[in-house]
């Protein structure tokens, strides 16, 4: 079912129920009970409509793009651009000419790092990132740094996971030349006021990179106006398919920087003697790219628009009030990240029950929810824990889903604590 029909006027809230019909895994079972699916930081669900126009791709128009003249190469070329154009209207970047596909957020960080970062950094710069960051936007930098001889800063958190903007603030320098920055912190949920923190990194002229793999999802994203040099986020995490991604980078930079991957469709002229490379946005998309990838991105963007981002958000907003509400009741619960502005994220411990063993009962009672570092161990370092569990809300989530994992919950406890 088209998504259109989920919804009835601009101020309508969501219509949870025929939602759920447009996500064939939500019908399924685990270990004989209805799947209740609270993993959604980690990958959301795919709707039919997602589905369906990968398979049509697939099944009526697959052939390369922009290399051939026949009919089919030019249907994929005009699928496969107009997804390009589809990002660049969700996001409100002022041209296509920004809009990279990548693989996903790790990808385009890596891209950054290396055709933006390698060639402008060296000894004595500094990159400036927080405590709060996913390892995909560590990582890059450490590499970087040890490529350059550049220094990584890291600004630090507070006890309910949000970054310290003064400490943050006395970190800009003038050796500070980039600052790279989650819009959305994957293991606690917290949103960091991010136009603070550009604008502060705007006064030293230094550019910003942002992490909006947890952002796009669940909120309206404008990089016009959050004014960041670069935005990187990934199809999965927003009803589209694993394996694209979206690199935004500001065209005056994007020009200036070299290409970091060579081959195919990244050319317009090759001889021995000197390769000239192609224009934006192909020079950083080298190779066949992931062409069904972007065409079930643009179908869930397509989706997202059609139920609103605004509804989407506060559909959210309240499963998140909801469950903080009732995990509060569970003894031995603790919240880990408790920040007053957050997406739909609960990270929390159990008492004497490790997070994996946690992780495991719940499954066997049909709920599916994250345990383990979250790809964040300097998070888990600073609260002084090996891991946390943590569930992750969708539009597509009920409250009763969230019942089901309190009274998972308290089966551990009766089981383990």
């Amino acid at each position: 079912m088209n998504a259109v029909h989920a919804v009835a006027g601009s101020s309508a809230a969501l219509d949870v129920a025929t939602i759920r019909r447009d996500f064939p895994v939500l019908e399924r079972t685990v270990r004989g009970l209805p799947l209740s699916y609270l993993d959604n930081a980690a990958s959301s669900q795919r709707p039919r409509a997602v589905i369906d126009a990968m398979s049509r791709y697939y099944e009526t128009s697959h052939a390369n793009v922009h290399r051939g003249v026949h009919t089919l190469s030019q249907e994929a070329t005009d699928l496969f651009e107009g997804a390009r154009e589809k990002v660049r209207r969700f996001i409100n970047a002022k041209s296509t000419q920004e809009i990279i596909f990548v693989r996903g957020t790790t990808e385009a960080i890596n891209l950054v790092a290396q055709s933006y970062g390698r060639p402008t950094l060296g000894p004595g710069d500094e990159i400036l990132i927080s405590w709060l960051e996913h390892h995909a936007n560590i990582v890059p930098w450490q590499m970087l740094c040890q490529q350059t001889g550049a220094t990584l800063q890291v600004a630090p958190i507070t006890r309910s996971g949000e970054v310290d903007f003064d400490a943050f603030a006395a970190l800009l320098s003038p050796r500070t030349k980039l600052v790279a920055l989650a819009h959305v912190s994957n293991a606690l949920g917290t949103i960091i006021p991010v136009s603070r923190f550009i604008a502060a990194a705007r006064t030293r002229g230094v550019p910003v990179l942002l992490d909006g793999a947890q952002a796009v999802p669940h909120m309206t994203v404008d990089v016009q106006a959050l004014n960041c040099d670069f935005y990187a986020f990934s199809g999965h995490k927003m009803c589209g398919p694993t394996g694209i991604g979206v690199l935004y980078g500001r065209e005056s930079l994007l020009s200036a920087m070299p290409p970091w991957q060579g081959g195919g469709d990244m050319i317009l002229a090759v001889s021995f003697e000197k390769t000239v490379y192609n224009g934006l946005p192909y020079k950083f998309e080298a190779g066949t790219p992931d062409i069904a990838g972007a065409i079930g991105l643009g179908a869930a963007i397509d989706y997202l628009e059609a139920l609103g981002m605004e509804r989407i958000a506060a559909a959210e907003h309240a499963l998140l009030d909801y469950a903080n509400e009732r995990l509060a009741t569970v003894p031995g619960l603790r919240f880990v990240g408790t920040a007053p502005d957050k997406a739909a994220v609960v990270s929390f411990t159990l008492d004497r029950v490790h997070p994996h063993d946690l992780g495991t009962i719940l499954d066997h009672e049909g709920v599916a929810i994250r345990t383990g570092h979250h790809c964040a161990m300097p998070v888990m370092e600073f609260f002084g824990l090996p891991a946390t569990a943590r569930a992750s809300f969708a539009f597509y989530n009920t409250p009763a889903e969230i019942e089901r994992l309190v009274a998972a919950l308290l089966t551990a406890r009766e089981m383990l604590g």
